[in-house]
């Protein structure tokens, strides 16, 4: 299993990258606002789950181990394939993610293309029993409430629950906690 890939971005499209790692590239798909912060000739290093079908070899890759170990639980949900769990990750991000399993929120994955109610409820009791209560609440109790703010700014400003957490995934960590700078950059996203 390949857990763990570097590498320099090569050429970028809007689910997938190519790394250069020494004399080969290699194509890895990953969830849209990693692909989209990717620089063209600059270094990335990827946590990686390689999908083993009939005819191909697929390499997912992701910037946290975090969000790889969630993408290969989504996988163990029936009718939840490798396309639809990378839908998933780039609609949500793990914090949003878990606090949706762990608040029995159905509706936040119905919103991600391609996930329907049955599906999503799936999603939900499949992840519930997977991931640790003590760690969910952890990661929960540790969400700002300003992006909670911000998210409900965008979801008033017309934009998609998915859309307004893409754009809250886009904000740099370094970003201060304030509504206003956070709400400015989070509106970046929607002008590229």
């Amino acid at each position: 299993m390949l857990a763990f890939l570097e590498g320099t971005v090569i050429a970028r499209q809007d689910d997938r990258l190519t790394l250069r790692t020494g004399p080969v590239g290699l194509w890895v798909y990953v969830p849209r606002p990693l692909a989209e912060q990717a620089t063209i000739g600059r270094p990335l290093a990827l946590h990686t789950y390689l999908v083993v079908r009939q005819d191909a070899l697929t390499l997912y890759g992701f910037d946290t181990e975090e969000a790889r170990d969630l993408f290969a639980l989504l996988l163990g949900v029936n009718g939840v394939g490798p396309r639809l769990a990378l839908a998933i990750l780039s609609a949500l991000s793990p914090a949003a993610l878990r606090r949706a399993v762990f608040q029995e929120e159905a509706e936040v994955f119905r919103r991600v293309p391609g996930v329907g109610k049955k599906t999503a409820q799936k999603i939900v009791l499949h992840l519930q029993d997977r991931l640790k209560a003590e760690d969910t609440l952890e990661h929960v109790a540790s969400l700002p409430d300003v992006d909670a703010e911000v998210l409900d700014a965008l979801v008033a400003l017309g934009y998609s629950i998915v859309e307004a957490q893409a754009a809250l995934q886009s904000i740099p960590s370094d970003t201060p906690q304030d509504v206003e700078t956070r709400l400015r950059l989070a509106l970046r996203y929607f002008s590229r």
